[in-house]
């Protein structure tokens, strides 16, 4: 078996509740998955409990450690590039808190296999599947995926979903200097550029938890950078060249 054929990134910032749990449960699955921790230098030591289970997962889980908060995106985007340098074939973007089953890796992965280029682990694809959301969150969460899908004319359901799958070919043919947006509306941007770049885009439907353990780093401002930001993107889009890096 390919020991790198599957990595898992999950960024991190205060998440001790919930880094050892997910860890154990992605490292408990058949199928090899390893694991890359992006941390921003969370002062709960998240990174120490990742430190203590390297040693008992030898080579199998990773860990960058960032100075500070330095953003959703280009977490990911360290995370790509490490997975591009190591050579690993399927790459998912996951959360640390249960928010994504990691049950649902295996979902992402076969349809990655039967073709897709990007596979989305979607809420949305089929009704809609949140659970312990209060109204006004799944409203505006739905909300925003309609707002992204008027304005980029994209065909996805689930724009703003932070659990994939990307080939590695796929992230090889993205100039990640090009990406502008680095909080949740980096997820947005990554999906508008591959498509963009004419990749096969799949929707497989998951069921999505709120985290159970811990603080939600939602904020207003989060809320506004996608907003905005896919205007500004959109516009952008008119006068920029899409072409796919040589691999």
């Amino acid at each position: 078996m390919n020991t790198k054929e599957k990595l898992v990134i999950i960024p991190t910032y205060n998440e001790k509740e919930n880094i050892e749990n997910i860890i154990r449960k992605v490292m408990s699955l058949d199928g090899a998955f390893n694991i890359l921790i992006i941390d921003d230098g969370s002062p709960d030591g998240t990174a120490y409990i990742v430190k203590d289970l390297q040693k008992e997962f030898n080579d199998r889980i990773f860990l960058v450690e960032r100075k500070g908060k330095l953003g959703l995106g280009t977490a990911y985007i360290n995370g790509f590039k490490w997975a591009i340098q190591e050579g690993y074939e399927y790459v998912f973007e996951m959360d640390a808190d249960f928010s994504h089953n990691p049950d649902d890796l295996f979902k992402l992965f076969d349809a990655c296999e039967k073709g897709a280029d990007l596979a989305i682990g979607s809420r949305y694809i089929s009704g809609v599947n949140v659970v312990n959301w209060p109204m006004g969150r799944v409203l505006m969460s739905y909300g925003a995926s309609m707002y992204v899908r008027f304005v980029t004319r994209m065909k996805i359901m689930d724009t703003t979903a932070g659990f994939k799958c990307y080939r590695l070919s796929t992230l090889k043919a993205i100039n990640f200097d090009k990406i502008r947006l680095i909080g949740y509306g980096f997820q947005i941007e990554m999906k508008f550029t591959v498509w963009k770049l004419g990749f096969k885009i799949v929707e497989v439907p998951i069921i999505f938890t709120d985290r159970r353990i811990g603080s939600s780093k939602m904020s207003g401002g989060i809320f506004n950078e996608a907003l905005w930001g896919v205007l500004k993107m959109k516009f952008g889009s008119f006068f920029k060249t899409y072409s796919r890096l040589s691999n």
